[in-house]
């Protein structure tokens, strides 16, 4: 069997020591080679690569950026892009994801530990035991996304924490905790929102400050803790949808509550949910910041959204 192992050496939780390990545990199991990203982006161009060459798996070892940029990569290979009846998945290797990053939320979210070295044991009995699993992804436009995606203050945020780790942060919950409370207040769009969610068949919802499209539970975790807006979101069905309207301190400061909660799901005049949708269209009134799996991408004004059902195979 033969591997690709594609290692983001600016991951926040990994180390030289931890790499080597890896490697080492890997080798023993499969034909490995390894790749260091050197840039942004440059994950993607190795898994297409990868997927071109036959390779069997790509294992990834980073945060949820690296992991989207290696699933972008499988799915826009050449393997895809030649034969379009039917899912992709058999034609395509399969992703191993080792948690590396802050957050990991994708890797959480497949019951993957939190510890690499735990997930990477599990990882190995996977590929002994042949083990895998389909999971559906979203796509926005041109582009996929393992667990969410979001426009609006959501996105700012991301934005602002990006900004804050290219000048030495370290991405923490504090950090995020900060990022939000700062771009809510200073935000433009809190008391005039510019963003509407069209569907198929269905009245435009308008007048939204910003919208959280999931792929899957949880929308994120800040620390051990589960956010969970969309518990019934999942890898199986198509997308869920949180979106809040206007940004009054008083119903915000209710939907957070609402949100910390372990049990408890956003609700009010303020909050729109949608469940288990095959497609919808976001669009604004003017530029709005958008990210994929907590990378910001720049801002959009209308972004089209597809649930794209069993399009990779995971080994957890």
């Amino acid at each position: 069997m033969r591997a690709l192992l594609v290692v983001n050496p600016k991951a926040t939780t990994t180390s030289e020591r931890s790499r080597d390990v890896l490697v080492r545990a890997l080798r023993s199991e499969v034909d490995l080679t390894v790749e260091y990203t050197l840039r942004r982006g440059h994950a993607m161009a190795l898994a297409r690569a990868a997927a071109d060459d036959g390779v069997d798996v790509v294992v990834t070892l980073g945060g949820d950026g690296t992991v989207n940029e290696a699933v972008n990569g499988l799915l826009t290979a050449d393997a895809v892009e030649e034969e379009q009846a039917g899912s992709p998945a058999h034609r395509l290797p399969a992703l191993a994801v080792v948690p590396g990053g802050s957050t990991n939320v994708f890797a959480r979210a497949l019951g993957l530990p939190r510890d690499w070295a735990d997930a990477t044991s599990v990882i190995l009995d996977g590929l002994r035991d042949g083990r895998h699993r389909l999971v559906g992804l979203g796509r926005a436009d041109d582009r996929y996304f393992t667990f969410c995606a979001g426009m609006g203050l959501d996105a700012a945020v991301v934005r602002t924490v990006e900004q804050a780790r290219l000048r030495g942060r370290t991405s923490t919950p504090a950090l995020y905790v900060r990022a939000t409370i700062g771009q809510f207040f200073r935000g433009d769009d809190r008391k005039n929102p510019a963003l509407s969610v069209e569907r198929p068949g269905e009245e435009t919802e308008s007048g939204l400050s910003t919208v959280i499209v999931q792929n899957t539970a949880p929308w994120t975790y800040v620390g051990d803790r589960a956010v969970n807006p969309n518990p019934d979101a999942s890898f199986d069905l198509g997308l869920d949808v949180l979106a809040l309207r206007q940004l009054g301190v008083s119903s915000t400061t209710r939907t957070v509550t609402q949100l910390a909660r372990r049990a408890g799901t956003p609700h009010g005049r303020q909050v729109l949910r949608l469940h288990d949708q095959a497609e919808m269209t976001v669009v604004t009134t003017r530029p709005q910041p958008f990210h994929l799996d907590g990378d910001y991408l720049g801002e959009r004004q209308k972004v089209h959204f597809v649930s794209v059902p069993e399009a990779l195979r995971v080994v957890c």
